[in-house]
Parts: C-alpha cells; structure tokens; sequence
C-alpha cells in the first residue's frame, strides 16, 4: 500500500492526495495553507471522501435481499486503499473496486473514479460511478473538507446563488434524520457562520436550489464551491475546532424509523448494470 501522498503542482499552487480514501490531505496556494491538519484532538479526518452511503444508516446497518450488512458513517471508501490509474504534474486518477472485503458489507459490484485536477487557484474532484454488475447498485458519493477558519472571531458567511429555505432537518439521535426542522439564521442568500450555527449538530440542507456558493473567511479569504448533481450540503464543525467543514452529497442519513432495503433508502441513486455516472465538486479560492 503506497503511503506518501500524491503532490499535484501548478503555478505555485499545491494539493497532496493519500491514496488511503483519496483524501485531499493539503491544499495550499500562495503559501496558505487552506485545509485542516487532521490533528486528532479535534478530528483526524481532513477531506473524506464518502461512499457508498453519506451518513449514518439505522443500527449501522444496511439491508439487502432480507438479510443485514455492517455499514459505518459514510460508508468505508475513507479506509480502502485505492489505485493509482493516472497522473500527471496537477492531475491524478484514483480507482477503488469491489473486493471480497467490501462484499462482505456492501453486496454489490461497484467501479469508483476519482480525478482530482489542480488549478492554480482551485481544484475539482470529478466522481465516475460504474456498475459492472448484473443488477442495480445504489450508491450515495460525497466529500467532506474542512477549512482552516476562525469562527469565534471572524465575521463568516456563506453566499448562495440562490435564495434558500431558511431551515433545515433536526438530527436525531443516531445521526438519523427527523421530520421536524429548525431555523437557521438565513436571510435569501446570507447565511452568518458562527460557533452558535454548528454547535448543536451538522447544518444540512437537502434539494439544494443552488449549484454554486461562496465561504466569505474572514482574514482568511474566500472559498468558492460548485456543485454538479450533488444536491445536498453540510456544514459541520465541531465545539472549539478550528475549522468549518464544506460537505457535498448526493444522498444523506437514514430517516428515522427507515426499515426497508438499501436501494429503497430515500436520495440513494440507483444505477443499473453497465450504467455510469458522473457528479463533480470543485472549490476556487481568492485571498482577503
């Protein structure tokens, strides 16, 4: 298993990649560094990717064919060591297939992609879905960057390109969503990031009107995200951290109460045998 990450380069700009879950492990433009450390006193992840379940499914569980299946928060992609199938200076192509082990808690052939591309003031994660199987496989993708932010201090706020329902789903126990909602303080587009919005639980909103949104950073500049056929987005920091997580998905947690089947699971994408699919998040940044 390789374990030194991956440097892409251009102009200045630089984006390590661990090929253990095909993290994002640094991104760093002009000298600033943009992402999390990873320090495990507050979170040892620092852009997971997700797959292939977003969230966390009832008792842990996934169910298929009546019979029940191990399946941990976002799935297991973060912990699968995927190959190097292509790179080059600022782009690299990572590939993750089933295996006898994934089998064992995801019943289902599946072919990822994954193609990071570095710009010098971005880069884009471009998700390629195959199944090679002989019946549907459902699936959910997503990834989950935190950035480096100040948020007791600093006057945060996120900018959506459309107008946005201001609530979102209450979280239940067990990361299980709720059908009760609660406010958030969103005016139109403006959303204020404070300490006080993400203290209480991930800030998810679904069905998502807007494609594109900007993280106004403070000090720290801006963070720009767009989204192609990933609907749904978290924000998510936990109490003191210093950092605020961007998460873009294309499915989210069980309902609560959810007994049925993996492929009957609401916001699962169901692909059928040879199909493929393709979803695609890429972030721009511009200095204060």
């Amino acid at each position: 298993m390789q374990e030194t990450p991956i440097t892409l380069t251009r102009d200045g700009a630089q984006l390590d990649i661990a090929p253990l879950g095909a993290e994002p492990r640094r991104w760093r433009i002009g000298g600033q560094d943009l992402l999390w450390n990873g320090d495990p006193a507050f979170w040892p992840k620092v852009s997971p990717v997700l797959f292939p379940v977003v969230g966390w499914c009832r008792g842990a569980q996934i169910r298929h064919d009546g019979r029940a299946y191990p399946m941990g928060v976002h799935g297991f992609a973060a912990h699968a060591c995927f190959d190097v199938t292509q790179r080059s200076e600022d782009s690299v192509t990572l590939r993750l297939q089933d295996s006898e082990d994934s089998r064992a808690a995801f019943p289902f052939a599946f072919d990822l992609t994954l193609r990071y591309r570095l710009r010098p003031n971005g880069f884009s994660a471009r998700f390629t879905i195959r199944n090679p199987g002989c019946s549907p496989l459902p699936y959910a993708v997503g990834l989950h960057p935190g950035f480096l932010a100040d948020l007791d201090i600093a006057c945060a706020r996120l900018s959506f390109s459309k107008p946005e329902i201001p609530s979102v789903p209450v979280i239940a126990p067990g990361g299980l969503f709720s059908n009760q909602r609660r406010p958030v303080p969103l005016t139109g587009t403006e959303l204020p990031v404070t300490p006080a919005l993400v203290a209480q639980e991930a800030v998810c909103f679904l069905d998502l009107d807007s494609r594109s949104l900007r993280f106004d950073n403070g000090a720290r500049g801006r963070i720009s995200l767009r989204m192609h056929d990933m609907p749904h987005l978290a924000l998510w920091s936990p109490p003191g951290a210093p950092f605020l997580c961007l998460e873009s998905w294309t499915g989210h947690g069980d309902p609560v109460g959810f007994t049925g089947e993996i492929s009957q699971k609401p916001s699962m994408r169901l692909l059928p045998p040879g199909g493929e699919s393709r979803h695609l998040v890429s972030f721009g940044f511009r200095p204060r």
